[in-house]
């Protein structure tokens, strides 16, 4: 297995694709109910080749992540060649990011001295997907970019003298 498996909640969310791609095995529902019966290690295997399908989908269109802490953020853009990354830490040990109110402050203070910017940007290995499913493993959500395209904006917005 590449990944991890689907949660049971996933499985079920993804019945008819899983339905679907039992039938592309010639697999019908009598069979899968005695496959699971009577060898449960071959439909752990179907489980986790399913899984593996289901998340390379996902993996090659995702295109941003985020993770927030509660003192930093981690902002990625996922480009076809590399992962671009923002990162941003507040020092201000009484913000909490993940609480509506320590968001707020951030929100007003984003220029303060007490918020540190870096970017960066890193080439994948061979493995694209495994790369960005590590990321997601390490605690990012999928977006849609919205926060990572904001920032972006204010970094490459003409400073006004």
């Amino acid at each position: 297995m590449k990944y991890i498996r689907l949660t049971k909640e996933q499985l079920e969310e993804l019945q008819s694709e899983f339905i679907n791609f039992l039938a592309t095995q010639s697999i019908t529902g009598e069979e899968w109910t005695k496959i699971k019966q009577d060898t449960p290690e071959v439909a752990e295997d179907e489980l986790d080749v399913f899984s593996d399908l289901i998340w390379e989908g996902v993996l090659n269109k995702v295109a941003y992540l985020e993770n927030i802490s509660d003192q930093q953020m981690h902002l990625f853009q996922l480009t076809d060649k590399e992962m671009k990354l923002i990162a941003v830490k507040v020092m201000n040990p009484k913000i909490d990011l993940t609480t509506k109110i320590g968001f707020d402050w951030f929100k007003k203070n984003w220029q303060s001295d007490f918020v540190e910017y870096m970017t960066a940007s890193k080439a994948y290995t061979e493995e694209k997907n495994l790369d960005k499913f590590q990321l997601i493993k390490q605690g990012s959500v999928i977006t849609k970019g919205e926060l990572y395209q904001w920032f972006q904006s204010m970094i490459e917005a003409p400073k006004t003298p």
